[in-house]
């Protein structure tokens, strides 16, 4: 029994990556760039996410958004609020999103318009690590709630996260947040991720990830934006 279930672990893996490497291929011909966002609920995602698009339209960057929940839309109805397209993907209780998800969801979106393409995924620190999006960016974010000891507990994610996002930084005081404790432990796992501390709230940190996530890809440079503050 134990080698079937693997068997098949193995096998829906591999029809994914399959999958998620044809995606690749079709945003890098359009010359979106993609990130998955990948985070614990409550972490500040959706904020941040709102606050991002926000800046990127202001910016004249092309940005969209695909969201990943298990029941409800409530947050691409937050999400619209930035201007940007947005579109819902309800898990029925899935915990993680796959690549024949978001291929079905880009149906009717012109690629080639879009500039930033971000995947916000289901709400989970385990599972979607497993799962290639067919992204360019594999973004972990840690909320200054969550405690400082995070990415010891969930090393998978983070050491394979692109970027490291720490959000909610506006109430780090308050909940005595141990910055360098966290910054250690991010680096004990990943020496080498950009770690970007924001907040939705003030703005802090924002335009600077909007420029991590537009860093041009090969040969294709990224839209022009302003000089992040």
């Amino acid at each position: 029994m134990t080698t079937r279930i693997v068997d098949l672990r193995k096998g829906v893996l591999e029809k994914n990556d399959l999958l998620a490497q044809s995606l690749r291929a079709q945003f890098v011909r359009a010359n979106t760039r993609v990130s998955n966002w990948v985070s614990s609920p409550g972490s500040g995602k959706t904020a941040l996410l709102e606050a991002l698009l926000t800046a990127a339209l202001a910016q004249s960057v092309s940005a969209a958004a695909l969201v990943g929940d298990c029941a409800t839309d409530n947050d691409a109805k937050r999400l619209e609020r930035s201007g940007a397209p947005v579109r819902q993907i309800v898990t029925e209780s899935m915990c993680h999103l796959e690549a024949d998800m978001i291929a079905s969801y880009l149906d009717g979106w012109d690629l080639d318009t879009i500039d930033l393409l971000v995947i916000e995924n289901v709400g989970n620190l385990v599972c979607p690590t497993a799962y290639d999006l067919g992204e360019d960016t594999r973004v972990a974010l840690l909320s200054v709630t969550e405690g400082e000891d995070k990415p010891a507990k969930y090393p998978q994610l983070f050491h394979s996260a692109d970027v490291v996002v720490i959000t909610k930084t506006d109430i780090a005081t308050a909940v005595e947040w141990d910055r360098l404790a966290a910054m250690a432990a991010i680096r004990a796992v990943n020496p080498t991720a950009p770690i970007i501390e924001t907040s939705s709230r003030t703005g802090d940190g924002v335009l600077e990830l909007l420029h991590m996530l537009l860093a041009p890809m090969p040969s294709n440079p990224s839209p022009q934006l302003q000089e992040a503050p």
